[in-house]
């Protein structure tokens, strides 16, 4: 039993830090599945995004755009959570399996506003923003931050 408790620490750890990978790669606007996520939604849901490049900024804040994917927060591992990527670049992502987020589909329109951001991080971390999200075909809404970690953190 020895042996086993090592070996699953690590794959928890491995597992953890692709995903933190993922979602980070998945934000940045030069990732190289964007064009793909994009691709998937339909021309209509693109239009209705919004500006595409927006997020927003301030506490209170919101912006309309359209789901580009909805999936589990670690790739192939259903109970692992909630990850939902925008058709703007932005992204949400939670331990917990979100039924509301489940329920959404690539082209759904969302409206996405800044709950809060967390302080004294550090120069060029972004990550702990925190968003709510409603869902406009089904109307469920959701709140997640943008990140697995807080700025500062893994």
């Amino acid at each position: 039993m020895a042996n086993t408790l090592p070996k699953s620490i690590v794959a928890k750890t491995f597992l953890a830090t692709i995903a933190v990978c993922a979602v980070l790669a998945g934000c940045s606007p030069k990732a190289p599945d964007s064009a793909e996520h994009a691709a998937t939604a339909p021309e209509q849901a693109q239009a209705s995004a919004g500006p595409a490049a927006t997020k927003p900024q301030e506490v209170g804040a919101c912006v309309d755009t359209a789901v580009t994917l909805v999936g589990p927060r670690l790739e192939g591992v259903p109970d692992s959570g909630s990850a939902i990527e925008y058709a703007n670049g932005m992204a949400q992502v939670d331990y917990s399996v979100v039924p509301a987020i489940a329920n959404s589909q690539v082209g759904d329109a969302v409206r996405v506003c800044l709950v809060s951001v967390p302080e004294n991080c550090p120069p060029g971390d972004d990550r702990g923003r925190v968003y709510s999200a409603t869902n406009a075909r089904t109307g469920g809404t959701w709140t997640a931050p943008d990140s697995q970690h807080m700025c500062g953190g893994a």
